[in-house]
């Protein structure tokens, strides 16, 4: 069974991200949305932790292109039908609030 997880709040704020990171599963999914998206600015250590998961690691594109920030060759912009098709895909989706 899969999860689609999405983040939507800053990875400087708290630890949702690295929370998420522990529990995430082979087969699950993350999204990247709002502030989430400041995770991939490289250099970080959020964009450190993503980028040695090897995870499948998905951000709407409309908000890194708000912030300004170039998506790695590692993760995939979306727009939101494509986020409609993920949610289908993955039998669970966990927002994390």
């Amino acid at each position: 069974m899969s999860t689609l997880h999405v983040l939507s709040h800053s990875p400087f704020g708290d630890d949702r991200l690295s929370s998420c990171l522990r529990l995430i599963g082979a087969d699950d999914a993350l999204l990247l949305s709002g502030d989430a998206a400041y995770a991939l600015q490289p250099g970080t250590v959020p964009f450190t932790a993503l980028e040695a998961r090897g995870l499948k690691l998905y951000v709407l594109a409309e908000d890194v292109q708000a912030r300004a920030i170039e998506v790695p060759d590692w993760a995939e912009s979306i727009d939101y039908p494509a986020f409609v098709e993920l949610s289908i895909h993955h039998d669970k989706v966990n927002s994390w609030l």
